[in-house]
Protein backbone atom coordinates (compact mmCIF):
# COMPACT_ATOMS: atom_id res chain seq x y z
CA UNK A 1 0.00 0.00 0.00
CA UNK A 2 1.24 3.50 -0.83
CA UNK A 3 3.18 7.34 -1.10
CA UNK A 4 4.29 8.90 1.89
CA UNK A 5 7.91 10.41 3.31
CA UNK A 6 8.92 13.48 5.28
CA UNK A 7 12.23 15.11 5.76
CA UNK A 8 13.29 17.65 8.70
CA UNK A 9 16.63 19.75 9.06
CA UNK A 10 17.99 22.65 11.21
CA UNK A 11 20.73 25.76 10.69
CA UNK A 12 22.85 27.65 12.84
CA UNK A 13 22.36 31.10 14.55
CA UNK A 14 24.89 33.64 13.22
CA UNK A 15 26.24 36.71 15.50
CA UNK A 16 24.30 40.07 15.47
CA UNK A 17 27.09 41.78 13.90
CA UNK A 18 27.27 38.81 11.05
CA UNK A 19 23.96 39.34 10.62
CA UNK A 20 23.65 42.96 10.44
CA UNK A 21 26.59 42.54 7.79
CA UNK A 22 24.62 40.45 6.11
CA UNK A 23 21.69 42.65 6.00
CA UNK A 24 23.42 45.79 4.55
CA UNK A 25 25.12 43.59 1.83
CA UNK A 26 21.89 42.09 0.49
CA UNK A 27 18.57 43.96 0.92
CA UNK A 28 16.86 40.19 0.96
CA UNK A 29 17.94 40.04 4.30
CA UNK A 30 16.18 42.84 5.79
CA UNK A 31 12.52 41.38 5.01
CA UNK A 32 10.00 41.00 7.67
CA UNK A 33 9.08 37.57 7.74
CA UNK A 34 5.15 36.44 8.14
CA UNK A 35 3.72 33.72 10.56
CA UNK A 36 4.67 32.80 13.98
CA UNK A 37 7.26 32.44 16.59
CA UNK A 38 10.15 34.39 18.11
CA UNK A 39 13.27 34.38 15.98
CA UNK A 40 16.88 35.40 16.39
CA UNK A 41 18.64 33.31 13.91
CA UNK A 42 15.74 32.19 11.21
CA UNK A 43 15.36 29.93 8.58
CA UNK A 44 13.15 30.67 5.77
CA UNK A 45 12.41 28.71 2.45
CA UNK A 46 14.62 30.85 0.56
CA UNK A 47 17.80 31.14 2.46
CA UNK A 48 18.91 32.65 5.84
CA UNK A 49 17.80 35.91 7.57
CA UNK A 50 19.71 36.49 10.53
CA UNK A 51 19.11 39.02 13.43
CA UNK A 52 16.05 39.70 12.34
CA UNK A 53 13.61 40.15 15.83
CA UNK A 54 10.33 40.44 14.40
CA UNK A 55 7.59 38.06 14.81
CA UNK A 56 8.26 34.88 12.12
CA UNK A 57 7.87 31.18 12.11
CA UNK A 58 10.66 29.21 13.55
CA UNK A 59 13.72 29.45 15.65
CA UNK A 60 17.62 28.28 14.70
CA UNK A 61 20.00 28.04 17.53
CA UNK A 62 23.32 27.03 17.86
CA UNK A 63 25.49 24.89 20.25
CA UNK A 64 28.10 26.80 21.91
CA UNK A 65 31.28 26.65 20.62
CA UNK A 66 30.14 26.10 16.88
CA UNK A 67 31.23 27.90 14.02
CA UNK A 68 28.29 30.75 13.23
CA UNK A 69 28.17 33.10 10.15
CA UNK A 70 27.18 33.39 6.94
CA UNK A 71 29.05 30.44 5.90
CA UNK A 72 27.47 27.88 8.22
CA UNK A 73 23.85 28.61 6.06
CA UNK A 74 25.95 26.82 3.15
CA UNK A 75 26.77 23.49 5.21
CA UNK A 76 24.82 20.46 5.87
CA UNK A 77 22.51 21.50 8.25
CA UNK A 78 21.49 24.95 6.40
CA UNK A 79 21.04 23.24 3.44
CA UNK A 80 18.40 20.78 4.45
CA UNK A 81 17.55 23.47 6.80
CA UNK A 82 15.50 25.02 3.69
CA UNK A 83 13.70 22.16 3.72
CA UNK A 84 12.73 22.22 7.39
CA UNK A 85 11.38 25.68 6.88
CA UNK A 86 9.50 25.22 3.96
CA UNK A 87 7.93 22.62 6.24
CA UNK A 88 7.54 24.64 9.34
CA UNK A 89 5.75 27.66 7.27
CA UNK A 90 3.14 25.27 5.95
CA UNK A 91 2.14 23.23 9.38
CA UNK A 92 0.32 23.61 12.39
CA UNK A 93 2.23 20.77 13.89
CA UNK A 94 4.67 22.22 16.20
CA UNK A 95 7.88 20.26 15.90
CA UNK A 96 11.67 20.42 16.89
CA UNK A 97 14.82 19.06 15.06
CA UNK A 98 18.21 18.55 16.76
CA UNK A 99 21.14 17.74 14.65
CA UNK A 100 24.48 15.86 15.82
CA UNK A 101 26.49 19.32 16.38
CA UNK A 102 23.81 20.14 18.87
CA UNK A 103 22.53 22.79 16.28
CA UNK A 104 18.37 23.71 16.91
CA UNK A 105 15.71 24.39 14.84
CA UNK A 106 12.11 24.78 15.78
CA UNK A 107 8.93 26.38 14.73
CA UNK A 108 7.47 27.03 17.78
CA UNK A 109 6.50 29.94 19.63
CA UNK A 110 8.22 30.69 23.14
CA UNK A 111 6.51 28.08 25.80
CA UNK A 112 4.95 25.98 23.22
CA UNK A 113 5.90 22.39 23.87
CA UNK A 114 6.90 20.53 20.68
CA UNK A 115 4.79 17.75 19.34
CA UNK A 116 7.33 15.85 17.75
CA UNK A 117 11.55 16.16 17.64
CA UNK A 118 13.29 14.73 15.45
CA UNK A 119 17.07 13.99 16.14
CA UNK A 120 20.26 13.90 13.94
CA UNK A 121 22.58 11.51 15.69
CA UNK A 122 24.74 11.64 12.61
CA UNK A 123 26.07 13.60 10.01
CA UNK A 124 25.64 10.90 7.26
CA UNK A 125 21.59 11.10 8.01
CA UNK A 126 21.41 14.66 7.05
CA UNK A 127 23.87 14.53 3.97
CA UNK A 128 21.15 11.47 3.34
CA UNK A 129 18.24 13.54 3.29
CA UNK A 130 20.62 16.19 0.78
CA UNK A 131 20.80 13.03 -1.04
CA UNK A 132 17.71 11.50 -1.44
CA UNK A 133 15.13 13.91 0.29
CA UNK A 134 12.26 12.03 2.12
CA UNK A 135 13.45 8.49 1.49
CA UNK A 136 16.66 9.70 2.87
CA UNK A 137 15.52 10.68 5.90
CA UNK A 138 13.06 7.94 6.63
CA UNK A 139 15.86 5.28 5.50
CA UNK A 140 17.94 6.98 8.09
CA UNK A 141 15.50 6.31 10.78
CA UNK A 142 15.01 2.54 9.94
CA UNK A 143 19.20 2.43 10.37
CA UNK A 144 18.44 4.32 13.32
CA UNK A 145 20.74 7.25 12.72
CA UNK A 146 18.28 9.47 13.21
CA UNK A 147 15.06 9.37 15.46
CA UNK A 148 11.54 10.31 16.09
CA UNK A 149 10.29 11.23 19.23
CA UNK A 150 6.84 12.11 20.84
CA UNK A 151 3.85 12.17 18.73
CA UNK A 152 4.79 10.07 15.33
CA UNK A 153 2.07 10.26 12.98
CA UNK A 154 2.39 14.07 13.24
CA UNK A 155 5.53 13.90 11.98
CA UNK A 156 4.03 12.31 8.72
CA UNK A 157 1.41 14.95 9.20
CA UNK A 158 3.53 17.62 8.48
CA UNK A 159 5.33 16.64 5.81
CA UNK A 160 2.11 16.18 3.99
CA UNK A 161 0.62 19.35 4.86
CA UNK A 162 3.86 20.70 3.16
CA UNK A 163 3.88 18.40 0.20
CA UNK A 164 7.03 17.33 1.15
CA UNK A 165 6.46 13.64 -0.09
CA UNK A 166 6.01 15.29 -3.66
CA UNK A 167 9.39 16.46 -3.56
CA UNK A 168 11.41 15.83 -6.89
CA UNK A 169 14.61 13.81 -6.57
CA UNK A 170 16.57 12.23 -9.52
CA UNK A 171 18.33 9.98 -7.35
CA UNK A 172 15.39 8.51 -6.28
CA UNK A 173 13.64 8.35 -10.07
CA UNK A 174 16.84 6.61 -10.73
CA UNK A 175 16.61 3.69 -7.99
CA UNK A 176 13.18 3.72 -8.68
CA UNK A 177 13.18 2.65 -12.11
CA UNK A 178 15.85 0.07 -11.31
CA UNK A 179 13.50 -1.63 -8.78
CA UNK A 180 11.14 -2.10 -11.31
CA UNK A 181 13.39 -3.07 -13.32
CA UNK A 182 14.66 -5.58 -10.97
CA UNK A 183 11.53 -6.47 -9.67
CA UNK A 184 8.90 -6.42 -12.11
CA UNK A 185 5.83 -8.67 -11.75
CA UNK A 186 6.19 -9.09 -15.66
CA UNK A 187 8.01 -12.46 -14.83
CA UNK A 188 5.37 -14.61 -12.78
CA UNK A 189 8.31 -16.41 -10.80
CA UNK A 190 9.35 -12.91 -9.50
CA UNK A 191 5.87 -11.82 -9.03
CA UNK A 192 5.19 -14.79 -6.57
CA UNK A 193 9.01 -14.14 -5.03
CA UNK A 194 7.82 -10.65 -4.08
CA UNK A 195 4.21 -11.86 -2.52
CA UNK A 196 5.92 -14.11 -0.19
CA UNK A 197 8.60 -11.63 0.46
CA UNK A 198 5.44 -9.57 2.14
CA UNK A 199 3.12 -12.15 2.95
CA UNK A 200 4.95 -14.82 4.03
CA UNK A 201 5.96 -13.06 7.08
CA UNK A 202 3.33 -15.64 8.99
CA UNK A 203 0.20 -15.67 10.42
CA UNK A 204 1.69 -15.07 13.84
CA UNK A 205 2.85 -11.84 13.02
CA UNK A 206 -0.22 -10.60 11.51
CA UNK A 207 -2.61 -11.90 14.27
CA UNK A 208 -1.28 -9.65 16.65
CA UNK A 209 -2.71 -6.59 14.61
CA UNK A 210 -5.01 -7.29 12.01
CA UNK A 211 -8.51 -7.95 13.25
CA UNK A 212 -9.66 -11.32 14.99
CA UNK A 213 -12.29 -12.12 13.41
CA UNK A 214 -11.42 -12.28 9.95
CA UNK A 215 -7.86 -11.61 9.77
CA UNK A 216 -8.41 -9.20 6.72
CA UNK A 217 -5.13 -7.26 5.43
CA UNK A 218 -7.35 -4.72 3.49
CA UNK A 219 -9.60 -1.28 3.72
CA UNK A 220 -12.06 -2.12 6.24
CA UNK A 221 -15.48 -0.27 6.07
CA UNK A 222 -16.49 2.78 8.62
CA UNK A 223 -20.02 3.56 8.53
CA UNK A 224 -21.66 5.80 10.92
CA UNK A 225 -21.94 3.71 14.71
CA UNK A 226 -18.81 1.92 14.03
CA UNK A 227 -16.63 1.30 16.88
CA UNK A 228 -14.05 -1.47 16.47
CA UNK A 229 -11.86 -2.85 14.09
CA UNK A 230 -13.58 -5.84 13.71
CA UNK A 231 -17.04 -4.48 13.34
CA UNK A 232 -15.75 -2.49 10.11
CA UNK A 233 -14.09 -5.43 8.72
CA UNK A 234 -17.56 -7.47 9.01
CA UNK A 235 -19.49 -3.97 7.37
CA UNK A 236 -16.45 -4.42 4.53
CA UNK A 237 -17.57 -8.03 3.93
CA UNK A 238 -20.92 -7.76 4.09
CA UNK A 239 -20.67 -4.52 1.99
CA UNK A 240 -19.06 -6.43 -0.93
CA UNK A 241 -20.90 -9.61 -0.59
CA UNK A 242 -24.56 -7.20 -1.26
CA UNK A 243 -22.79 -5.01 -4.43
CA UNK A 244 -22.63 -8.69 -6.26
CA UNK A 245 -25.85 -9.97 -4.78
CA UNK A 246 -24.32 -12.76 -3.17
CA UNK A 247 -26.58 -16.02 -3.26
CA UNK A 248 -26.57 -19.22 -1.59
CA UNK A 249 -25.23 -21.74 -3.66
CA UNK A 250 -23.72 -19.45 -5.84
CA UNK A 251 -19.76 -19.85 -6.82
CA UNK A 252 -17.29 -17.05 -6.33
CA UNK A 253 -13.62 -16.37 -6.85
CA UNK A 254 -12.05 -14.58 -3.93
CA UNK A 255 -8.80 -13.22 -5.74
CA UNK A 256 -6.08 -12.50 -3.17
CA UNK A 257 -7.65 -14.42 -0.23
CA UNK A 258 -5.22 -13.79 2.38
CA UNK A 259 -6.36 -16.04 5.79
CA UNK A 260 -9.46 -17.11 4.16
CA UNK A 261 -11.50 -14.71 5.58
CA UNK A 262 -13.79 -13.26 2.99
CA UNK A 263 -14.44 -16.91 2.27
CA UNK A 264 -15.33 -18.52 5.76
CA UNK A 265 -17.36 -15.27 5.89
CA UNK A 266 -19.16 -15.92 2.51
CA UNK A 267 -20.24 -19.59 3.47
CA UNK A 268 -21.21 -18.94 7.09
CA UNK A 269 -23.49 -15.65 6.38
CA UNK A 270 -24.28 -16.39 2.56
CA UNK A 271 -24.03 -19.82 1.93
CA UNK A 272 -21.80 -19.25 -0.87
CA UNK A 273 -19.14 -21.83 -2.14
CA UNK A 274 -16.01 -19.87 -2.69
CA UNK A 275 -12.30 -20.65 -4.24
CA UNK A 276 -9.29 -18.68 -2.99
CA UNK A 277 -6.46 -17.52 -5.12
CA UNK A 278 -3.15 -16.63 -3.62
CA UNK A 279 0.72 -16.57 -4.81
CA UNK A 280 2.11 -16.44 -1.14
CA UNK A 281 3.31 -20.32 -0.43
CA UNK A 282 3.22 -19.61 3.55
CA UNK A 283 -0.10 -17.86 3.41
CA UNK A 284 -1.64 -20.80 1.58
CA UNK A 285 -0.24 -23.55 3.55
CA UNK A 286 -1.66 -22.16 7.11
CA UNK A 287 -4.88 -21.34 4.82
CA UNK A 288 -4.98 -25.32 4.19
CA UNK A 289 -4.34 -26.01 7.77
CA UNK A 290 -7.13 -23.70 8.94
CA UNK A 291 -9.94 -25.34 6.53
CA UNK A 292 -8.63 -28.88 7.61
CA UNK A 293 -8.88 -28.11 11.16
CA UNK A 294 -12.68 -26.41 10.14
CA UNK A 295 -13.81 -29.52 7.89
CA UNK A 296 -14.19 -27.51 5.16
CA UNK A 297 -11.60 -28.55 2.25
CA UNK A 298 -14.78 -29.79 0.19
CA UNK A 299 -16.64 -26.72 0.34
CA UNK A 300 -13.77 -23.83 0.08
CA UNK A 301 -11.27 -24.03 -2.69
CA UNK A 302 -7.71 -22.91 -2.25
CA UNK A 303 -5.40 -22.62 -5.32
CA UNK A 304 -2.03 -21.41 -5.40
CA UNK A 305 -0.95 -19.33 -8.37
CA UNK A 306 -0.47 -16.14 -10.08
CA UNK A 307 -3.56 -13.78 -10.89
CA UNK A 308 -3.03 -14.07 -14.12
CA UNK A 309 -3.34 -18.17 -13.31
CA UNK A 310 -6.40 -18.13 -12.11
CA UNK A 311 -8.56 -21.49 -12.95
CA UNK A 312 -12.14 -21.78 -14.23
CA UNK A 313 -15.17 -19.45 -14.27
CA UNK A 314 -17.22 -18.01 -11.12
CA UNK A 315 -20.84 -16.82 -11.04
CA UNK A 316 -19.02 -13.65 -8.76
CA UNK A 317 -15.59 -12.42 -8.45
CA UNK A 318 -14.70 -10.60 -5.53
CA UNK A 319 -11.02 -9.21 -5.62
CA UNK A 320 -9.95 -7.28 -2.75
CA UNK A 321 -6.24 -5.50 -2.81
CA UNK A 322 -4.80 -7.52 -5.96
CA UNK A 323 -4.32 -4.38 -8.27
CA UNK A 324 -1.08 -2.67 -6.36
CA UNK A 325 0.36 -6.14 -7.04
CA UNK A 326 0.03 -6.48 -11.18
CA UNK A 327 2.69 -3.83 -11.80
CA UNK A 328 2.57 -0.70 -14.85
CA UNK A 329 3.12 -3.26 -17.56
CA UNK A 330 0.76 -5.98 -16.27
CA UNK A 331 -2.34 -4.52 -15.31
CA UNK A 332 -4.10 -4.90 -18.20
CA UNK A 333 -3.35 -9.05 -18.47
CA UNK A 334 -4.37 -8.88 -14.71
CA UNK A 335 -7.67 -7.58 -15.52
CA UNK A 336 -8.13 -9.25 -18.17
CA UNK A 337 -7.59 -12.44 -16.06
CA UNK A 338 -10.80 -11.27 -13.58
CA UNK A 339 -12.57 -10.90 -16.47
CA UNK A 340 -11.70 -14.50 -17.73
CA UNK A 341 -12.68 -15.67 -14.51
CA UNK A 342 -16.28 -14.33 -14.53
CA UNK A 343 -18.85 -16.52 -16.17
CA UNK A 344 -20.93 -13.77 -18.83
CA UNK A 345 -23.59 -11.70 -16.98
CA UNK A 346 -21.22 -12.26 -13.55
CA UNK A 347 -20.79 -9.49 -11.07
CA UNK A 348 -17.76 -8.33 -9.75
CA UNK A 349 -16.05 -6.24 -6.83
CA UNK A 350 -12.65 -4.93 -7.82
CA UNK A 351 -11.06 -3.23 -4.96
CA UNK A 352 -7.81 -1.23 -5.21
CA UNK A 353 -5.92 1.50 -3.70
CA UNK A 354 -5.62 3.86 -6.90
CA UNK A 355 -3.72 7.66 -7.46
CA UNK A 356 -5.95 10.41 -8.56
CA UNK A 357 -3.76 11.16 -11.65
CA UNK A 358 -0.14 9.76 -12.95
CA UNK A 359 1.50 9.37 -10.01
CA UNK A 360 4.81 7.24 -9.79
CA UNK A 361 4.43 4.52 -6.27
CA UNK A 362 6.41 5.81 -3.65
CA UNK A 363 10.31 4.19 -3.29
CA UNK A 364 10.46 3.20 -0.13
CA UNK A 365 7.06 1.31 0.02
CA UNK A 366 8.67 -0.77 -3.12
CA UNK A 367 12.01 -1.36 -2.06
CA UNK A 368 11.43 -2.07 1.96
CA UNK A 369 7.38 -2.97 1.86
CA UNK A 370 5.89 -4.26 -1.04
CA UNK A 371 9.02 -5.31 -3.79
CA UNK A 372 7.33 -5.20 -7.16
CA UNK A 373 4.11 -3.08 -5.85
CA UNK A 374 2.59 -0.34 -8.26
CA UNK A 375 -0.32 2.03 -7.34
CA UNK A 376 -2.17 2.56 -10.54
CA UNK A 377 -4.37 5.33 -12.08
CA UNK A 378 -8.27 4.80 -11.48
CA UNK A 379 -8.34 5.93 -14.98
CA UNK A 380 -5.60 3.10 -16.48
CA UNK A 381 -7.80 0.47 -14.29
CA UNK A 382 -11.13 1.71 -15.84
CA UNK A 383 -9.63 1.95 -19.71
CA UNK A 384 -8.58 -1.96 -18.64
CA UNK A 385 -11.91 -3.08 -16.95
CA UNK A 386 -13.34 -1.95 -20.48
CA UNK A 387 -11.80 -3.13 -22.62
CA UNK A 388 -11.39 -6.49 -21.19
CA UNK A 389 -15.01 -6.37 -21.72
CA UNK A 390 -16.73 -5.36 -18.23
CA UNK A 391 -19.27 -2.58 -17.74
CA UNK A 392 -18.58 -0.23 -15.09
CA UNK A 393 -22.05 -0.27 -12.41
CA UNK A 394 -20.58 1.50 -9.55
CA UNK A 395 -17.36 3.60 -7.83
CA UNK A 396 -17.27 4.05 -4.35
CA UNK A 397 -14.30 5.80 -2.81
CA UNK A 398 -12.94 4.64 0.90
CA UNK A 399 -10.01 6.82 1.13
CA UNK A 400 -11.21 8.00 4.86
CA UNK A 401 -12.10 4.50 5.57
CA UNK A 402 -8.56 3.42 5.05
CA UNK A 403 -7.01 6.02 7.49
CA UNK A 404 -9.10 4.86 10.42
CA UNK A 405 -7.88 0.80 9.36
CA UNK A 406 -4.24 1.78 9.00
CA UNK A 407 -4.76 3.93 12.13
CA UNK A 408 -6.00 0.52 14.16
CA UNK A 409 -3.38 -1.53 12.32
CA UNK A 410 -0.40 0.46 13.40
CA UNK A 411 -1.75 1.44 17.56
CA UNK A 412 -1.93 -2.28 17.89
CA UNK A 413 1.07 -3.00 16.29
CA UNK A 414 2.70 -0.21 18.53
CA UNK A 415 1.00 -2.01 21.61
CA UNK A 416 1.93 -5.53 20.76
CA UNK A 417 5.66 -5.10 19.65
CA UNK A 418 7.02 -7.06 22.53
CA UNK A 419 4.60 -9.94 21.46
CA UNK A 420 5.50 -9.82 17.81
CA UNK A 421 9.29 -9.38 18.80
CA UNK A 422 9.19 -12.75 20.96
CA UNK A 423 7.84 -15.03 18.26
CA UNK A 424 11.37 -14.40 16.02
CA UNK A 425 13.63 -11.82 17.69
CA UNK A 426 16.54 -11.86 14.89
CA UNK A 427 13.75 -11.00 12.26
CA UNK A 428 11.55 -8.94 14.25
CA UNK A 429 14.48 -6.33 15.03
CA UNK A 430 14.26 -2.69 15.85
CA UNK A 431 14.87 -2.28 11.43
CA UNK A 432 11.87 -4.07 10.75
CA UNK A 433 9.88 -2.19 14.00
CA UNK A 434 10.70 1.46 12.69
CA UNK A 435 10.42 0.18 8.86
CA UNK A 436 6.86 -1.16 9.34
CA UNK A 437 5.54 1.53 12.24
CA UNK A 438 6.40 4.03 10.11
CA UNK A 439 4.49 2.45 6.59
CA UNK A 440 1.87 1.96 8.87
CA UNK A 441 1.58 5.35 10.17
CA UNK A 442 2.60 7.02 7.21
CA UNK A 443 0.04 5.31 5.36
CA UNK A 444 -2.68 6.57 7.33
CA UNK A 445 -1.81 10.10 7.46
CA UNK A 446 -1.81 9.60 3.42
CA UNK A 447 -5.25 8.85 3.22
CA UNK A 448 -6.07 11.01 5.71
CA UNK A 449 -4.25 14.44 4.42
CA UNK A 450 -6.56 16.87 2.10
CA UNK A 451 -2.94 16.49 -0.40
CA UNK A 452 -2.80 13.32 -0.90
CA UNK A 453 -3.71 11.61 -5.02
CA UNK A 454 -3.69 7.77 -3.33
CA UNK A 455 -7.16 6.68 -2.57
CA UNK A 456 -9.23 3.53 -1.82
CA UNK A 457 -11.87 2.82 -4.83
CA UNK A 458 -14.25 -0.09 -4.79
CA UNK A 459 -15.11 -0.46 -8.53
CA UNK A 460 -18.68 -2.91 -9.30
CA UNK A 461 -18.59 -4.56 -12.48
CA UNK A 462 -20.48 -6.80 -14.74
CA UNK A 463 -19.55 -9.22 -17.62
CA UNK A 464 -21.22 -7.73 -20.60
CA UNK A 465 -23.61 -5.02 -19.65
CA UNK A 466 -25.83 -5.65 -17.01
CA UNK A 467 -29.39 -7.50 -16.76
CA UNK A 468 -32.50 -5.47 -15.89
CA UNK A 469 -32.46 -7.59 -12.45
CA UNK A 470 -30.22 -5.51 -10.57
CA UNK A 471 -31.25 -2.47 -8.26
CA UNK A 472 -31.54 0.70 -9.93
CA UNK A 473 -30.45 2.66 -6.86
CA UNK A 474 -27.68 1.74 -4.27
CA UNK A 475 -30.85 1.73 -1.33
CA UNK A 476 -30.30 -2.12 -1.21
CA UNK A 477 -26.74 -1.53 0.46
CA UNK A 478 -28.01 0.47 3.06
CA UNK A 479 -31.31 -0.73 4.33
CA UNK A 480 -30.74 -2.12 7.81
CA UNK A 481 -33.31 -5.17 7.54
CA UNK A 482 -31.59 -6.79 4.79
CA UNK A 483 -30.54 -10.31 5.06
CA UNK A 484 -28.16 -12.99 3.14
CA UNK A 485 -30.59 -14.34 0.93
Amino acid sequence: MLRLSVGFAGQRQTTKRVAKNMAEQNPKHRRKPEGIGRIEGRITADGLTHGDHSPGRGTAESAPGRPTGAAAGWRVGGLVGRKLAAIGAATQVRFRAVFSDGAVYTNCEAGQVPEFTVTFRTARAALRVLAFGPVGLLESYFDGNLDIEGAFPLAFRAALDAGFDNSPNALVSLRNRWHEFRFSNKSIAQAKANARFHYDVGEPFYKLWLDRVGMMYTCAYWKEGTKTLEEAQQNKMDHVCRKVQLKRGETFIDVGCGFGGLLFHALERYGALGTGINAATRQVAELRAELARRGLEDRIGLVECDFREMPGQYDKLLSIGTLEHAGPDQLTAVIRAHADAMKPGALGVIHFIGHVGDFSTEFYIRKHIFPGGWIPSLSLAIDAMEKSGLEVIDIENLRRHYALTLDAWASRFDQNWPAIQAIEPRRFDERFRRTWRTYLWACAEMFRSKNSHTHLFQVLVSKGNIAGNYPMSRAFLYDAAARPS
